[in-house]
């Protein structure tokens, strides 16, 4: 039974670093939409005679990831070659760090069940560059793109300490969300700037031994590294239970068939060759550039998370929704301190205005709504001005015109009717137009009260403030026709 094993996952995963150039020369690191290889140079694609010179920007926004996942960071790191033949890696090695990493022993809080965090340890980060793109095509065969050739990337390594699926996906979604917030990648998946390799082993549940571990590689969405992780599985699991071995190798994911295939057997560190790279000297990092780094590091999404429950006073969920991405919690920062009302704040962040940028395609830098005008559309509606119907109406507008709520209201005349004598009227006016309606009160019937506000709310074009109709109502009909509801 499948209760008997336990799963046992490491996952590597490589991160795009945001540098405006690449590793090692001056090419655009910017490859995404670019016609093939023309983001190359004689360094990026390994001609004779040439040196790599180092990024300095790229050790910055390596540092700041580290420093994130709590690591220790060297006082010396240095670059090592690692050795293989595959068409898009025109060297025939790549430049990574095997030894001497910018990284180790850090870890990742994750947040579990009942908000109870647990520590994800954190192996190694290093730096290293990518390789080429290979398209295969029908027509012409097998095409090599070089313009990714020497883009940096990240590998941040776990240790196998993850259990299943979901947990795995936790920490994707986890560890996304804080380099998203310290600005070092997009981490976009689709396009390929987050990719993950997932190392899997089963072995008997109580054993401390590690099981035979396959690798998955180049997983580029959640939900496959979710499938190729319980495919796999249930495919260890099988082959244990039939009494049979598990093959050590390196698989793909099929994504339409549902399931792994073999790409090739599992290479060791001795067959990659690992040495240090002779053109590229040793990085000393001094503990000046350290400080000055963690300086410039924002609060992370957990602790950021933790502090609007506390300091907001709103719910979990909310809070973890807004810190998901760095420019939603800033904007909700921004509104709460020109409006005390984050409960309401935060709603219309998460409701209304996502759904707008979601219809329109647009990220929240985009925007034409400001921080500001949110704020004063909720208090709007706290003091009574206008409706919450009235708001909603409204608020396309805001965002298509970059108007102010307040120039809308006055623009369109729609503010809140709130004055009794106003409002008396037309619940006078709404019961003269329905007898028939009062019959059904003094019936019991409390179902026609509904039907009586939707009147009076239709007779004042959505405009009257509703909570004072409600009160009005009540009162007209007691004093007026003795119905007492």
């Amino acid at each position: 039974m499948i209760n008997s094993f336990e799963t046992v996952i490491g996952l590597e995963v490589h991160c795009q670093l945001k540098s405006r150039s690449k590793l090692f020369c001056t090419c655009s690191a910017q490859y995404s939409g670019a016609e093939p290889n023309t983001h190359v140079c004689p360094v990026c694609l390994g001609h004779p005679g040439v040196l790599p010179v180092f990024n300095k920007e790229v050790l910055e926004l390596a540092l700041k990831a580290c420093l994130a996942l709590s690591c220790q960071v060297p006082a010396i790191t240095k670059f090592d070659r690692k050795h293989y033949f595959y068409p898009d890696l025109p060297k025939a090695y790549q430049i990574t760090q095997f030894d001497e990493p910018i990284g180790e022993h850090g870890n990742l809080e994750l947040k579990g069940e009942g908000d109870e965090i647990r520590q994800i340890p954190i192996r190694r980060i290093h730096i290293e560059e990518d390789a080429g793109k290979t398209l295969h095509t029908h027509t012409s065969g097998s095409l090599v793109d070089y313009n990714r050739c020497s883009v940096p990337l990240l590998e941040i390594v776990t240790d196998p300490d993850l259990k299943n699926s979901k947990e795995a996906k936790d920490y994707l979604e986890t560890l996304r969300k804080v380099l998203r917030t310290v600005d070092v990648s997009d981490c976009d998946m689709e396009n390929g700037t987050l990719r993950c390799d997932v190392n899997l082993s089963v072995r008997k549940r109580g054993e401390s031994q590690l099981g035979i571990r396959v690798e998955i590689k180049n997983l580029n969405s959640f939900r496959s590294v979710v499938r190729a992780i319980e495919y796999e599985e249930l495919r260890h699991v099988s082959l244990l239970e039939a009494g049979k071995r598990i093959e050590r190798g390196t698989l793909l994911w099929d994504e339409e068939a549902g399931k792994t295939r073999l790409m090739r057997s599992k290479e060791t560190e001795d067959d990659y060759r690992y040495f240090p790279d002779p053109d590229l000297p040793p990085i000393k990092i001094s503990r000046e550039l350290i400080k000055e780094v963690i300086s410039k590091l924002p609060e992370l999404p957990l602790a950021r998370e933790k502090r609007f429950v506390k300091q907001y006073g709103i719910s979990s969920y909310n809070a973890s929704l807004l810190c998901e991405e760095r420019d939603f919690a800033d904007f909700f920062e921004e509104a709460c301190a020109m409006h005390a009302n984050p409960n309401s704040i935060s709603n219309w962040i998460l409701t209304e205005f996502l759904r707008e940028l979601n219809r329109s395609d647009t990220c929240i830098s985009e925007s034409l709504l400001k921080p500001a005008m949110l704020a004063q559309l909720v208090k709007l509606i706290d003091e009574g001005t206008i409706s919450g119907k009235i708001a909603k109406n409204l608020f396309p507008e805001m965002i298509a015109s970059g108007h102010s709520p307040e120039e809308l209201v006055e623009k369109s005349g729609l503010s809140q009717i709130s004055d009794d004598e106003s409002l008396r009227k037309h619940v006078h006016q709404v019961l003269e137009s329905n007898p028939h309606i009062l019959d059904d009160l003094k019936a019991g019937k409390k179902k026609a009260l509904g039907f009586l506000m939707g009147q009076i709310m239709k007779a004042t074009g959505g405009k009257a403030n509703p909570q004072k109709v409600q009160v009005l109502l009540h009162e007209i009909l007691e004093e007026v026709h003795s119905i007492r509801l």
